[in-house]
């Protein structure tokens, strides 16, 4: 595929999915989730993934920090699913048993090594959406003087600041 096929497989797929995608992103446990994607086993792949993380994203930087943090859960939920399907070379569908079975026995290496990723990816949301609002910012300011720039291309707030002060 071209990327722009990719692209486009990628906006139809979410185009069609998002409402499901969303609803499983709010699961709060492992049972509801397995049987969620066990009756939707289409959204067990990289794009369902892909959009979590923007929705995480979005989340964080309309200060919705508690919901980022539950679907950020969810996304590394399915993160692992897919990790654990490159693993053993199958069809990621195929492991969604398998992890709930893995992730509910606790299997303290692997609950950890979850754990370690799911606060590693909170922190990189956070530094994302933090990047990606302070260059908002700066494109608003910008905007914003571009609107004020006068004849011969001279914003007025900076030639009133530059102006000596009267005593």
């Amino acid at each position: 595929m071209t990327e722009e096929e990719k692209e486009q497989f990628y906006v139809d797929f979410v185009k069609k999915n998002e409402a499901d995608i969303k609803k499983f992103a709010f699961f709060r446990n492992y049972d509801d989730s397995k049987n969620f994607l066990t009756e939707h086993m289409h959204l067990v792949c990289e794009e369902t993934a892909n959009y979590m993380v923007l929705m995480c994203l979005n989340l964080e930087m309309e200060g919705k920090s508690a919901l980022m943090e539950h679907v950020a859960h969810q996304s590394i939920v399915m993160q692992f699913i897919l990790e654990l399907a490159k693993q053993l070379e199958v069809d990621p569908r195929s492991c969604v048993s398998s992890f709930f079975s893995r992730i509910k026995l606790a299997d303290k290496q692997y609950k950890e090594a979850f754990n370690d990723e799911y606060s590693a990816f909170k922190i990189r949301i956070q530094e994302r959406a933090k990047v990606r609002l302070e260059k908002a910012m700066e494109e608003a300011e910008e905007e914003e003087r571009q609107k004020r720039l006068g004849p011969g291309g001279l914003d007025p707030v900076e030639v009133m600041n530059q102006l000596p002060k009267v005593s």
